[in-house]
């Protein structure tokens, strides 16, 4: 089936809303869930734009959040949310970022674990990272097994915390922004030092953004085989709609069934009081917050992900994704322009493993 809205062109068209729709009334036609979400993987942040993502959540039947943000953050953000949110501990890369991916970082993990009850701790391990410690720098930081990375995971484990981890980027970014191996290492570079941590840390470990690689099923398959105790999560929508969306869908519904109680729903919605004001206001400091200018665009962008993720694995219909995707214009400008969009099609995927995908690996992981 096309996908199908019935309030096209009823607002702005924007990249969150390529097809000007209500996704308040998109999100009710959607099939009851009987029980909420628990979306393992977000940031969620900002006085002002939490409501909004409020909202968002509970038209799309979301009910909890694994949220990342700076510690100083934190405080407001349990204010608003309550028993509604976990958090992650996280690193503060807009501070002194060699001090936060160093010792700061194992203040951050005690004080997140003490203050607010953490029992993740996130390990980025981005290519750019080696942008940020160039050459000799990054020796003890860059790789998963390098000193500084083994020290923080010895701390979240002293204190019983599991691992969250993003490994890799996508392919298209290797073809691109990543294409000097001499610089950024291939994309299977990227797994050496993960591997050695999953072998020495018995985690257990959730690998972001299907594992980083969900353009090759079969290699996430390799090292979920290999490691007990991996498990990844969806977050990362655009990047999974578009890789998952190129599979057959009878290979994605096999592996999703297979490895049913090793997955996890995230969405990596990213939500800041600067997608409130207008983009002519002032610069925007986050590294996110041009992409939306006010309350309707921050919900539309909201929204938008999870409409994509619940319409990719409960239906059947398939259409042009109403989210723009810039990675087409960086591999194909010639075809593709800042509002192309790659394909969206759903997986259905069969109840159970629904389920356990929106919420009984979550609980079951993670308790409550």
């Amino acid at each position: 089936m096309p996908l199908s809205f019935v309030t096209a062109g009823s607002r702005p068209v924007s990249a969150a809303n390529r097809y000007g729709v209500d996704y308040r009334v998109e999100a009710a036609r959607l099939p009851k869930l009987a029980r909420t979400i628990i979306d393992a993987h977000a940031h969620i942040n900002g006085r002002l734009a939490i409501p909004i993502w409020q909202e968002a959540a509970d038209l799309f039947g979301v009910g909890a959040v694994n949220t990342m943000v700076r510690l100083g953050d934190a405080p407001i953000v349990r204010e608003m949310l309550g028993d509604r949110v976990r958090f992650i501990a996280f690193p503060d890369f807009r501070a002194d970022r060699e001090k936060a991916m160093k010792d700061g970082f194992l203040h951050d993990i005690q004080a997140f674990h003490e203050r607010f009850g953490a029992r993740i701790v996130k390990l980025w391990n981005a290519p750019r990272m080696r942008e940020f410690f160039p050459g000799a720098a990054g020796d003890e930081v860059v790789e998963f097994d390098s000193p500084w990375r083994v020290r923080h995971a010895e701390l979240a484990e002293r204190l019983g915390m599991m691992f969250m981890v993003h490994v890799a980027d996508p392919d298209t970014w290797f073809r691109t922004r990543y294409a000097d191996a001499k610089v950024y290492g291939t994309k299977l570079d990227q797994y050496r030092g993960l591997r050695v941590m999953l072998d020495r840390f018995k985690g257990p470990w959730i690998a972001a953004h299907m594992g980083g690689w969900p353009e090759d099923l079969g290699f996430l398959s390799t090292l979920l085989e290999k490691h007990a105790n991996l498990y990844l999560d969806t977050s990362a929508t655009k990047w999974v709609v578009r890789e998952l969306s190129r599979h057959p869908r009878e290979v994605v519904v096999e592996f999703f069934t297979r490895w049913r109680g090793r997955l996890l729903f995230g969405s990596d919605i990213v939500t800041t009081d600067e997608h409130l004001r207008p983009k002519a206001e002032a610069p925007k400091a986050h590294p996110m917050g041009d992409l939306a200018d006010g309350p309707e665009a921050a919900f539309d962008l909201y929204a938008s992900r999870y409409w994509a993720l619940r319409t990719l694995w409960e239906m059947r219909d398939e259409g042009d994704s109403p989210i723009a995707d810039p990675d087409l214009m960086m591999v194909d400008p010639a075809r593709h322009d800042a509002m192309s969009a790659p394909a969206l099609r759903g997986l259905g995927l069969p109840r159970e493993v629904l389920e356990d995908l929106y919420w009984g690996t979550a609980t079951r992981l993670l308790g409550g």
